[in-house]
């Protein structure tokens, strides 16, 4: 009786020293967690791999993370991925576009999609309409995602994405979807193309002429009559070749503001 007595409390002992380091543990790990997340930026997204602690302890870094969100310390933007949110007087405020999409166009440190659509409208002025969905060029279409309060559309790029080529691209979707910019009229929208195109230098300019033979014709054949006044003498005639010229390409653009429209069959 005295050995099973004494069994019994050195069991006893054995399973109180476990739950002691077990708490202990998650002591250290929560504190490891909060300290690293006050020398993050506010609005940085993260994830549970972003901690100095072992891999092989996710679990327990999932369950603080998930119990910061309860308490309201940090925000969950998706599944797995957080930020602490920067605060306004009108409350907390999302990560900017950067961040909220950072891991769609980045892996390893090489560029696998960049950000196009409304967000690069916005950018050259080509509309004041803030966007409220966002663009990923991508090399193949996916599903749409949804992350906060946006929906995120992916588009597919005819050519490699390299990092060099990435503002080229981002131009040439405009030309791509200029039937789609928001709140302009052609007019208007063609006559700061034209001017955003005068600030390309002659590399890029290159480089615009010979990634759009990969887009549509319309692209092609805008980008041709653009560059023949936004660069006199330039030469287009890589462009003119690759024009359908059995086709139109119905636009909208004035005569005035492209005097060269007809020669490349814009309507």
């Amino acid at each position: 009786m005295l050995f099973l007595i004494q069994y019994m409390i050195s069991i006893n002992r054995i399973f109180s020293c476990f739950f002691w380091y077990k708490q202990e543990f998650f002591i250290q790990v929560t504190e490891t967690i909060r300290n690293t997340i006050n020398r993050f930026a506010a609005g940085y997204v993260f994830t549970s791999l972003d901690f100095p602690i072992d891999v092989s302890k996710q679990a327990t870094v999932n369950k603080v993370l998930n119990n910061m969100v309860a308490a309201g310390q940090i925000r969950r933007l998706a599944k797995g991925r957080f930020y602490k949110p920067k605060m306004s007087e009108f409350g907390a405020l999302q990560p900017d576009t950067f961040q909220m999409v950072k891991d769609l166009i980045e892996k390893n440190g090489k560029p696998i999609g960049y950000i196009t659509g409304y967000t690069i409208f916005n950018k050259y002025a080509l509309t004041t309409q803030v966007p409220a969905a966002l663009q990923i060029g991508v090399r193949k279409d996916k599903k749409p995602i949804v992350r906060g309060a946006y929906r995120i559309y992916f588009i597919g790029q005819p050519n490699v994405i390299t990092k060099e080529n990435i503002p080229v691209f981002q131009l040439l979707d405009c030309l791509r979807f200029f039937k789609s910019i928001p709140d302009t009229v052609p007019d208007q929208a063609c006559r700061r193309l034209i001017a955003v195109f005068k600030e390309l230098d002659d590399k890029q300019l290159l480089a615009a002429k010979k990634l759009v033979l990969k887009y549509n014709p319309a692209s092609i054949a805008l980008l041709g009559a653009i560059l023949e006044n936004a660069c006199s003498g330039g030469d287009i005639s890589i462009l003119f070749k690759a024009i359908n010229h059995q086709s139109t390409y119905k636009l909208g653009i004035s005569e005035e503001v492209l005097p060269n429209s007809k020669k490349c069959h814009i309507l």
